[in-house]
């Protein structure tokens, strides 16, 4: 291994000066452009150091096995948004159809899927249900990712408006009969029932989560009562969407996040 130079000679005095100085300190003469580095290793060669593979952390107390919490549920806020989006139609132009289920009139097949995102002018409504959407959607994106969030909500949606519309129409009917079923009610259980079940189903296999059920039975409560007291809810829709989460639910095990958790 090669040494550095004990000293190095001024071009213009000829002084002898330092190797690890830039300029002659008798006559202020640039010797080099640059001070050699210093050599720490004692003249011994040092092993290259190998860069160690990032490891991941330990799961905090906090954390669930197979959620990645820094993750946003964006198809949760997406389907929020559209709903959102609708009320705001609503209240430019009320005359506008954007897709209401009127039974027994309007029950083009297309509209099973479009009610959902309706809520027309019923604020109350629309904060109760889009408030379980938000609730049971982000914890089951969390855990699944968005398009079992997307499957679920519009799946129990349209077979609950479909169930609205085979069990309301009566077999004679007058224009003063219809009636306009609407809202996300149906989704919100649908996600609601969704998550239960895969909670549920999780215990069964020894892997408790520790979830508090008594909120999620009074949410559920709630969302029934809400059916029964507002027509554009309808029990119907209700029952449909929570039997068509529970049976979605079943499934959601096929689309367990590979997380880094």
């Amino acid at each position: 291994m090669s040494q550095p130079d004990l000293f190095v000679v001024c071009r213009n005095c000829g002084s002898e000066v330092s190797p690890y100085v830039t300029e002659c300190p008798y006559c202020g003469q640039r010797v080099r452009k640059r001070a050699p580095k210093l050599d720490r290793s004692g003249g011994d060669p040092q092993p290259k150091r190998r860069r160690r593979r990032p490891t991941l952390p330990r799961l905090r107390a906090e954390e669930i096995a197979g959620i990645a919490p820094e993750r946003r549920p964006y198809a949760t806020f997406g389907l929020i948004l559209a709903c959102l989006v609708s009320v705001l139609l609503f209240q430019a132009d009320d005359t506008v159809d954007l897709g209401y289920l009127g039974v027994p009139i309007f029950e083009d097949p297309w509209r099973f899927f479009a009610a959902p995102f309706l809520f027309a002018d019923q604020i109350g409504y629309a904060f109760v249900a889009l408030a379980a959407v938000a609730i049971f959607g982000t914890l089951l994106e969390r855990r699944f990712g968005p398009l079992p969030v997307l499957a679920v909500f519009v799946l129990s949606g349209a077979v609950g408006m479909a169930v609205v519309a085979l069990l309301e129409t009566p077999p004679l009917f007058t224009e003063t009969d219809a009636f306009l079923a609407f809202g996300a009610n149906g989704s919100a259980l649908g996600l609601l029932c969704a998550w239960l079940v895969d909670d549920r189903l999780a215990a069964r296999r020894s892997d408790e989560r520790s979830n508090d059920l008594l909120g999620v039975y009074v949410v559920a409560i709630v969302l029934v009562l809400l059916s029964l007291a507002e027509e554009a809810a309808n029990i119907g829709a209700a029952v449909g969407g929570a039997l068509t989460g529970t049976v979605l639910g079943l499934t959601l095990p096929l689309f367990t996040r590979k997380s880094a958790y």
